[in-house]
């Protein structure tokens, strides 16, 4: 694919800044725990990384409606004290934000995770300064969704020419959200995704590491 110019970034937060793995397989355990469901390898609740957390219980367990809302709940029962803190920023990407900042490219956080718990952590991590805005879910359920994660997103920042901006993401979730906007998609393999999820689903471009992304742009 012929390079493009792009003056605005997206970035999914969980497996692409941030290596989150641990406060969310903890959440999950504990929060299907309250269900009789004892998790022997967490590694098996990987799957709950990236998408939307009411389809994983939907999905992976054939959770109701009404079971997902109080699985949901007691999962930010531990998300609120321990999760939220049980994260760790990946290699290259606080240099990567740097260079991308300093470049004068718009920056923007798109998740499938509640604003709120989003905004929490980039102010610990101190990276929420590079972002123009974090775009995110809403605590009641409602906008988790990719593509309108970063429809938002894209409005709030004031962008209105999508060829010029591009999405950052580990799972299928954030590249098929791009194009159901209209936009291009870097899927990056450090993350819980893998090459053949992010081909599959159209990724524009693939890299494997966060210090790859810039020669994107």
């Amino acid at each position: 694919m012929r390079k493009k110019f792009y003056e605005a970034a997206l970035f999914d937060l969980d497996g692409t800044l941030i290596d989150s793995g641990e406060g969310i397989t903890n959440s999950a355990a504990y929060s299907l725990r309250k269900f009789g469901i004892e998790i022997k390898d967490k590694r098996e609740l990987y799957r709950f990384i990236g998408p939307p957390l009411h389809e994983s219980y939907e999905n992976f367990y054939g959770f109701s409606k009404e079971k997902v809302k109080t699985a949901v709940e007691y999962y930010r029962e531990y998300y609120r004290e321990k999760g939220i803190f049980e994260n760790q920023i990946y290699e290259g990407v606080e240099d990567l934000l740097k260079t991308l900042y300093d470049a004068g490219k718009t920056l923007i956080v798109a998740t499938s995770k509640p604003k709120l718990f989003a905004e929490q952590i980039l102010n610990y991590l101190d990276l929420a300064k590079y972002f123009i805005c974090i775009a995110g879910a809403n605590m009641d359920g409602t906008m988790t969704k990719k593509a309108e994660v970063i429809q938002c997103g894209l409005t709030t920042a004031d962008v209105s020419d999508f060829s010029k901006a591009v999405m950052i993401g580990d799972r299928e979730h954030d590249i098929l959200g791009a194009k159901a906007v209209g936009m291009d998609s870097v899927g990056v393999l450090y993350g819980y995704g893998d090459y053949e999820e992010l081909k599959n689903a159209g990724a524009d471009y693939i890299v494997e590491k966060a210090q790859d992304i810039a020669a994107v742009f």
